[in-house]
């Protein structure tokens, strides 16, 4: 995990369930080394947030009306190739063949993420890891 003593990793929530963006916030909060810098409910809302924010990580959420989570990351990625994202899904069929190419750095089952989950996922893709 990142030292506290540098800047938090600011880290963008996208889901389009606000109870689920409460519980992401919540989740980063108690994180030592991450900050939330914002959450988004959409697709198109989460690209322009990442214009604003510019954050470090995107958890992103796979099935979203409007441009689901997949097309998002495509755009955010190509936009900003320095952001890594993490694609969540309550479905865990969304782990497929359809992920790959998007580029994301990686996919969990929402209810695998926890607190060590996301920090692990960033020792693995974060900057430097």
């Amino acid at each position: 995990m990142p030292e506290t003593s540098e800047t938090p990793i600011q880290v963008l929530v996208v889901d389009d369930q606000e109870r689920f963006r409460t519980v992401l916030r919540e989740l980063v909060d108690g994180l030592d080394g991450m900050a939330v810098a914002g959450d988004a409910s959409s697709g198109e809302d989460a690209l322009l947030a990442a214009e604003r924010l510019r954050p470090q990580l995107v958890v992103m959420d796979v099935r979203m009306p409007g441009m689901n989570g997949i097309e998002a990351t495509r755009r955010l990625v190509d936009e900003h190739p320095g952001t890594v994202v993490l694609l969540v899904s309550a479905d865990s069929a969304d782990e497929s063949d359809r992920l790959q190419g998007c580029g994301a750095a990686g996919f969990l089952p929402k209810q695998r993420l926890s607190r060590a989950a996301l920090a692990e996922f960033w020792r693995e893709h974060g900057s430097g890891g």
